[in-house]
């Protein structure tokens, strides 16, 4: 868990993900469309990416991407993501972590 905790410390918003994932896309696009500007990691392009995966896995990450960190804090996949923004909580969390401002 190491490796993950190193890749989203200090940063508001770290989206992992794969480059040909449609789910995955959504989110970033979601979370870029509030003004974020999230650091993503591709899986399947960066050179520990499996690693990563299986520690994302080993986080109860199911299926492993999206996996989107908020603050430091793992918030979960598209569906919790998604469950945020309809219910309005999703920007006061990104304001929140300093993510965005108004």
């Amino acid at each position: 868990m190491a490796m993950v905790a190193a890749l989203v410390n200090e940063r508001s918003v770290v989206i992992f993900s794969k480059s040909s994932c449609c789910m995955c896309h959504t989110i970033k696009t979601l979370i870029s469309s509030f003004g974020a500007n999230p650091t993503i990691y591709e899986l399947d392009e960066h050179p520990m990416g499996q690693q990563i995966e299986k520690e994302l896995k080993g986080l109860g990450c199911k299926p492993s991407v999206p996996v989107v960190y908020i603050g430091q804090q793992l918030i979960g996949g598209a569906n919790e993501i998604m469950t945020l923004h309809v219910k309005g909580q999703l920007v006061p969390l990104l304001l929140s972590s300093n993510a965005i401002w108004v």
